[in-house]
């Protein structure tokens, strides 16, 4: 079985923001056009597989500032959660397996309400 740890508040939250914040900004990426600037459209089917595009309005101001301030977020929290002081107290050996826990530790607080 394995082991279980004691993660602190603010890393569990940090956590749970960072899943929050990876999950706006790929649901914001899917719904933007594939191209930041504006791009014509275009087709290759001299590849491996064939490849198409539709012309690419590119993004508003708005829609880069928005992205933009989610990578900014999601960055922010990646370094605290993975620097956190926490992990300077469990072993090297089972950093790995602690890290995978918090990464999931939102599931099984959710299953447990």
């Amino acid at each position: 079985m394995a082991a279980t740890y004691d993660f602190p508040g603010d890393l569990l939250a940090g956590q749970e923001e960072l899943h929050q914040v990876r999950a706006e900004l790929s649901a914001l990426l899917k719904q933007l056009p594939w191209s930041v600037e504006p791009l014509d459209g275009f087709s290759d089917d001299g590849g491996w597989r064939k490849v198409e595009r539709p012309a690419s309005p590119g993004w508003t101001e708005d829609e880069q500032a928005a992205v933009e301030k989610l990578r900014r977020r999601e960055h922010e929290l990646a370094v605290f959660v993975s620097g956190h002081r926490f992990w300077a107290e469990i072993t090297a050996p089972d950093r790995m397996d602690a890290r995978s826990l918090l990464k999931h530790a939102h599931e099984h607080a959710h299953e447990q309400e």
